[in-house]
């Protein structure tokens, strides 16, 4: 989470380490701090990291080496949009018009806040995914607990005196248990309770916490259920490490070498065009549940997944709830602990 070493190590594996292609990623401040060191060298970049819309501004439309995969943050709240608007309408007894979003005070959060005032102001004139379920908004921020924060209460007030039908958070992994815990020490109580960290704790499913708390996200082990692909992936990875993977970024990271490693093949050879074009036409059944086809987003030429998936803990396992042809079970609603 530090973007100096972020760029550091991009440096050094450009020059000391002298690599063909760049890989991973996670954090969109790092991210930014990376950007400008990747658009000196220009190696193929197949990054599954890094949310943040300014990231893609810093990138530019000219990076023709530059693939993303993971859905940018405006995405992702264009899915989240027509994702509860699906469910409202497969769940008559849910209702959605009052949205809080509490983010983490830095350039993931600040973006991802950013994203939905968007959303609010195009639902405003009877426009976009959220037209049918935003009809209020209110937001307000907190130092992540991964940044030397942790204490949630001022946030979670506010959100109480909103009274939301939908409250979410925008944070990281290490915000995940205090944020629920502090929320019932306060009495904060919402009907649909959502976390959108980019990943979260190995082990918040066994906190009797967690209970039908939903999160975003690209990949549940419950996938098994619908995609022989996701199955495929999780029994290999559990046979190789002894355990199941903690995170969607296990699957995606899988997805960025098996993507990458595909397109070396399509082109038949090293040369830097001839990859990139080939990466241009594949079609990846991915263990994601859904196929990695690369389209061009509002300013990159080569972006990979749109949404992310609405999932929910119910009894220690993220089940998939939306999308809804890929749901491993039942929407429980409306939140509340202990239940």
């Amino acid at each position: 989470m530090n973007p100096a070493k972020g760029a550091a190590a991009i440096e050094r594996l450009a020059t000391v380490e002298n690599v063909d292609f760049f890989v991973g990623g996670m954090g969109s401040g790092v991210h930014l701090a990376q950007v400008p060191i990747l658009k000196k060298y220009q190696k193929i970049t197949v990054w599954i990291g890094a949310a943040s819309h300014q990231a893609e501004i810093a990138m530019g439309p000219d990076a023709d080496w530059y693939f993303h995969l993971h859905p940018w943050d405006y995405q992702q709240g264009e899915g989240y949009g027509v994702g509860w608007t699906e469910i409202v309408h497969a769940y008559p007894e849910v209702k959605i018009e009052k949205v809080f979003l509490a983010y983490e005070e830095g350039a993931f959060g600040t973006d991802s806040y950013t994203s939905y005032i968007d959303l609010y102001e195009e639902a405003k004139r009877g426009e976009g995914s959220w037209k049918e379920v935003l009809k209020e908004f209110k937001g307000a921020s907190f130092k992540s607990a991964a940044l030397g924060g942790g204490d949630y209460r001022a946030m979670l007030n506010q959100a109480k005196a909103f009274n939301p039908d939908l409250f979410i958070w925008a944070g990281y992994d290490a915000d995940a248990i205090p944020i629920v815990a502090q929320a019932r020490e306060v009495n904060f109580q919402p009907p649909l309770f959502v976390g959108a960290p980019p990943g979260w704790p190995a082990d918040f499913g066994k906190n009797p916490l967690s209970n039908n708390v939903i999160l975003y996200g690209m990949w549940a082990p419950t996938l098994n259920e619908v995609s022989s692909v996701a199955k495929h992936f999780y029994d290999s990875y559990v046979e190789m490490w002894k355990e199941e993977p903690a995170t969607y970024f296990a699957p995606l990271g899988y997805t960025n070498i098996y993507f990458l490693v595909e397109g070396i093949k399509k082109a038949g050879s090293m040369d830097k065009n001839a990859i990139i074009e080939a990466l241009r036409t594949i079609e990846y059944e991915s263990p994601l549940g859904e196929v990695l086809k690369i389209e061009p987003s509002r300013i990159i030429k080569n972006q990979g997944f749109k949404y992310q998936k609405i999932l929910q803990w119910q009894n220690g396992k993220q089940e998939v709830i939306w999308p809804l042809d890929l749901a491993t079970t039942q929407l429980v609603y409306p939140f509340k602990f202990g239940r």
